[in-house]
């Protein structure tokens, strides 16, 4: 305001000195018009010689008048001038409330205080708008953010109790005792679901900071405990029944909860127990309610996992104790070794009596074959080189070949690919292991074409001289092999829930219906027993969701691969018709390795959908925010070409890390004066900006009030400013907010440059040699030290060459992460740079560094805002 009333000043002395000016030229110009008529009428000069000419020339009576006339129009023009003159003090007065206004606003919403109100009026005010806006989706996002916290720090209480306690009723207690006071209700409780008795048993109570020793049994569907268990889901209640329990304390007496809410502790689709929580107030928080479904699933497993380990301890006992039986026995063993050993003796005897009987074996044999003319499997013998040198006569009944056939190769080429690799895997297994019987299963081709399965055991007897051969015993398993299939689909059925409230449905590769839970009813409007067995051709539903059906059907039979798909249907929901959006998963199933059925499940997220676009939307709406923020911040930085105007070779080389910027360029040419500065506030993005713009006023207001400051002094009266500005000089302050800056006064008409900094530095490069000036080692603003006394900013003062080159920069740039071995950019890197090419033009140099960051930088995630300047100095 004080150089506003100069300039004031200056131009009323201006005005003045026109108007005396005025009036002297026009006494001049009368007295030069009477010489002029003296002379030309050749009169004398004197009295009568003025009234002579007056009389002869009444011309001169109006330029005799003149002077007062130019008077009287300048006194005019004054009286105008003096009106706009307040009319503008006034406006500029308006302004500075209204910056000020809004800079204590944007320093509350720094602060954290998203109450706070700016009380102005920002209809046709764009920046207090936008200020409003930001103060609004940021305590939106202070809110989510401690909500997070808050379930985040309670799940880190329960989760290292599961870690310090391996007894699950040692850890019931703790987890029900902390969760009542971390959720701040009166009564908590845990019943643990005993699979075996399907009952559900209370293991802990906990109520008025005391333990309660409750015996409790339900049975899944009795009671609100019973309940929960048996529909595998949170029941929540504010209007309790006349016969639940009530709390009694000594400070209350006995007395009915006013909310209670029930979770199940759910593992792989398996009940594992219920808590339960009872308040005396009337509600139970959502946040809380997420927070205990959230951690009953981590209950439940812990439990689960707990069960197992007592059961594995007590198997581990089991073991044990057969260990010492075992030991106990092995006396009694040591003395069946003698008998063992006369038994022996006595097994030799009868050896000699097994080969008088070799003989009846043979003739037994012959008996078998005939036989095995009529029997059910085909007994095969092949040699050591695996080739059929036996088949019995059964082949013909069961694959159609003659023996003769069958000998002549067909054994093994009317086998696929995978049942020859199988066939002669299991020939290697038995040479490899002859006292052990192989089996295995695979497809084979009759005479017919017909496809069937068969089963073969083979063993290793060619040691035995009756066989001499690897002997192949073979049986068609096709009937048994479709049993197991309907057996296997059944169990798999009841495998799947009933009570899911996702849609599902087994089909067949021909689009014939297996299965389909009795949700489907819902989708399809179908009852569930009018759809099994029917193909998609004979059932009447939507179209979209019978192309659905039918196109993955197609594709996973060509590509059998899981499938996922979005689509939209009609449904009836409580007798309700309306579009559902459903997420269908299609799940190829498999037996033998070839595709057998296909699952599909479809999840209804059509109010997930509805909360993403909810989500979405308020995304944008930051975003919008914060862009215009960021016109607003862009508005106001200096224009590049209003810079080089005065300083024609230099280059601003800024790169934000975030929409909007915590670094920016400072430029103000004041006289023959340039100042310009390279400002680093704390942080980056909209808390960045924000003080950014504290910055921006209070460096403008500093430097174009006063003329003489040195550059020492101006980011001295900057620092003091931030200070108050940001109310760190009191007491009680907290925010250590501030900003570092390299700041430059430059005079070109004395050749001197002046420099201070605030944690950074600048580098002049003269002929080839780069020599540093260091910033002082404090920031502008923060918390003054209580018990040091501050001292002011050092100035440099450089009296500069032609050609001299300086470069100062925020340490968004040495900061960086990147390169080879993940290291910062580094200033030295930087006094490398700038002496290799030491002969690069600013504007080389700027494309140079740009260039150079994003080599270094690579994939690396920009870590801060970047701001290097660099002038040439003439």
């Amino acid at each position: 305001m004080s150089t506003l009333n100069k300039i004031f000043d200056k131009l009323a002395q201006s005005r003045q000195n026109i108007t005396l000016l005025a009036i002297i030229t026009g006494l001049l110009f009368i007295v030069f018009s009477w010489i002029i008529l003296f002379i030309s009428s050749k009169t004398a000069i004197s009295f009568s010689g003025i009234a002579h000419i007056h009389k002869t020339s009444p011309v001169l009576y109006l330029i005799d008048f003149f002077p007062l006339i130019a008077i009287a129009f300048i006194f005019i023009i004054e009286l105008k001038r003096k009106k706009e003159k307040e009319q503008l003090t006034k406006e500029v007065d308006s302004r500075e409330k209204l910056m000020d206004a809004m800079a204590g606003f944007a320093k509350e919403i720094g602060e954290g205080n998203f109450k706070s109100t700016l009380n102005i009026d920002s209809h046709n005010n764009i920046l207090a708008q936008s200020l409003l806006m930001m103060r609004e989706n940021l305590a939106e996002n202070h809110k989510k953010e401690t909500e997070q916290s808050w379930i985040a720090e309670g799940k880190e209480i329960i989760s290292d109790i599961l870690r310090m306690h391996n007894r699950i009723e040692e850890l019931s207690l703790r987890v029900i005792h902390e969760l009542v006071k971390y959720i701040q209700v009166v009564q908590g409780a845990l019943y643990l679901y005993d699979e075996e008795k399907k009952i559900l048993k209370n293991v802990a109570t906990y109520a008025y900071n005391r333990r309660k020793f409750i015996n409790q049994e339900f049975k899944p569907g009795h009671g609100l405990i019973g309940e929960c268990a048996y529909e595998m889901d949170y029941i929540y209640r504010t209007e309790i029944p006349d016969d639940y329990a009530t709390i009694t304390s000594g400070i209350l007496g006995e007395q009915k909860p006013r909310s209670i809410l029930l979770i199940p502790l759910i593992s792989d689709e398996k009940l594992q127990g219920v808590i339960e929580f009872a308040s005396i107030h009337a509600e139970i928080p959502e946040l809380t309610i997420r927070f205990l479904k959230e951690l009953g699933e981590v209950l439940a497993r812990t439990i689960f996992n707990l069960r197992i380990n007592q059961k594995t301890e007590q198997l581990l006992q089991e073991a044990q104790l057969m260990t010492r039986e075992l030991q106990e026995n092995e006396e009694q063993l040591r003395q069946n070794a003698e008998e063992m050993r006369a038994t022996q003796e006595e097994l030799q005897k009868s050896n000699e009596q097994l080969e008088a009987n070799i003989q009846k074996v043979e003739n037994a044999q012959k008996r078998l074959h005939s036989l095995l003319e009529n029997a059910s499997e085909i007994i095969s013998i092949y040699n050591k080189d695996f080739n059929l040198v036996y088949i019995s006569p059964s082949v013909s009944n069961i694959l159609g070949y003659s023996p003769e056939e069958m000998m002549s190769g067909k054994d093994m080429d009317r086998l696929t690919r995978k049942g020859e690799q199988a066939m002669r895997e299991m020939f290697k297994q038995i040479i490899d292991f002859p006292k052990k019987p192989v089996s295995f299963q695979y497809t084979y081709m009759k005479k017919n074409g017909q496809k069937i399965f068969l089963e073969t055991t083979g063993r290793n007897l060619l040691h035995d001289p009756a066989i001499q051969g690897i002997i192949l015993n073979s049986t068609d398993i096709t009937e048994r092999k479709r049993a197991e299939k309907e057996e296997r689909m059944r169990s798999k059925m009841q495998a799947l829930s009933e009570n899911s409230l996702d849609m599902i449905m087994r089909l067949s590769t021909v689009g014939q219906f297996f299965y389909a839970n009795p949700v489907t009813k819902n989708y399809l409007g179908i009852d569930t027993k009018d759809l099994i067995n029917k193909t998609l051709n004979e059932v009447n539903f939507a179209d979209v969701l019978f192309n659905y059906f039918r196109e993955t059907i197609e594709q996973i039979k060509s590509s059998p691969v899981k499938a996922n798909a979005e689509i939209t249907i009609p449904a009836l929901i409580d007798d309700v018709k309306e579009d559902r959006i459903m997420s269908f998963v299609a799940i190829p199933e498999f037996n033998e390795n070839e595709l057998e059925t296909i699952l599909f499940v479809g999840h209804d997220i059509t109010e997930a959908k509805r909360i993403e676009l909810e989500i979405q939307d308020k995304n944008r709406k930051i975003e919008d925010s914060i862009n215009y923020a960021q016109r607003i911040q862009t508005s106001i930085l200096p224009d590049n070409r209003v810079i080089r105007e005065h300083l024609p070779k230099s280059f601003i080389f800024y790169r934000p890390r975030d929409v909007v910027s915590g670094d920016f360029p400072w430029f103000l040419q004041k006289g023959n004066i340039t100042y310009i500065a390279a400002v680093d506030c704390t942080g980056h993005g909209v808390p960045g900006a924000l003080l950014s713009f504290i910055g921006y006023f209070l460096l403008n207001n500093i430097v174009d009030h006063e003329s003489e400051h040195t550059a020492a002094s101006i980011i001295n009266d900057l620092h003091y400013r931030v200070r108050k500005t940001l109310k760190q000089d009191h007491n009680d302050a907290e925010a250590r907010d501030g900003m570092d800056i390299a700041f430059c006064r430059i005079d070109p008409i004395k050749k001197e440059l002046q420099f201070s900094g605030a944690h950074r530095p600048l580098y002049l490069l003269r002929k080839g040699e780069l020599l540093e000036f260091k910033g002082d080692r404090k920031a502008i603003g923060g918390i003054p030290h209580r018990k040091k006394e501050e001292t002011d900013f050092t100035n440099h003062i450089i009296n500069y060459e032609g050609g001299d080159k300086i470069f100062f920069f925020s340490d968004g740039l040495p900061d960086q992460l990147g390169g080879p071995e993940i290291k910062k950019y580094s200033p030295g890197r930087i006094r490398e740079k700038i002496v290799e090419n030491k002969n690069l033009t600013m504007e080389d140099f700027n494309v140079f560094f740009a260039n150079d960051f994003e080599e270094y930088k690579g994939n690396n995630k920009q870590i801060d805002d970047v701001l290097l300047i660099g002038i040439e100095l003439i």
